[in-house]
């Protein structure tokens, strides 16, 4: 079996051999089809071959969002990935690192990082208060849960 190694950078870009992917059709279906291998490596299977992603942090980073506003309030939000690849906004995965905010993708199943410009178009609806930081959506509070790094 043929393999083949891209690297994703930190803004989801996706490399392979130093040039950078640019097809949406091939971008969605990595990001559809990829699965995570029982030592935590990302892997796309195609037709007999086995394409392996070394990402920055996670391959799956929300480079912008499609948001319904209405009365200054967010209504609803659409992740938008490399290729236009998009999927519903989880509020309830919300969870900050470090600095980032993370949600869950693809059934839970992945780890995706908001990025600059997905972060700039939520920060009007991000509050913090004595409960904590939270996302204003859809008339609800959701909590953002905040992750200790593991030290060694």
């Amino acid at each position: 079996m043929r393999e083949y190694t891209y690297r994703v950078d930190r803004e989801g870009r996706i490399f392979h051999g130093g040039t950078e992917i640019l097809d949406p059709v091939v971008l969605r279906f990595f990001l559809r089809t990829m699965k995570l291998t029982e030592d935590r490596r990302h892997v796309v299977l195609c037709q007999g071959e086995r394409n392996w992603f070394e990402p920055h942090d996670t391959p799956f980073v929300v480079q912008r969002l499609r948001c319904v506003v209405e009365g200054g309030r967010l209504l609803s939000a659409e992740l938008c990935f490399a290729g236009d690849y998009r999927e519903p906004l989880d509020p309830g995965s919300l969870e900050a690192e470090e600095g980032y905010l993370y949600c869950r993708v693809r059934a839970g199943a992945f780890r995706a990082r908001f990025g600059r410009v997905a972060m700039q178009q939520l920060a009007p609806f991000l509050v913090e208060d004595a409960e904590g930081p939270a996302l204003l959506l859809a008339g609800a509070r959701h909590p953002i849960r905040e992750l200790t790094p593991v030290t060694t």
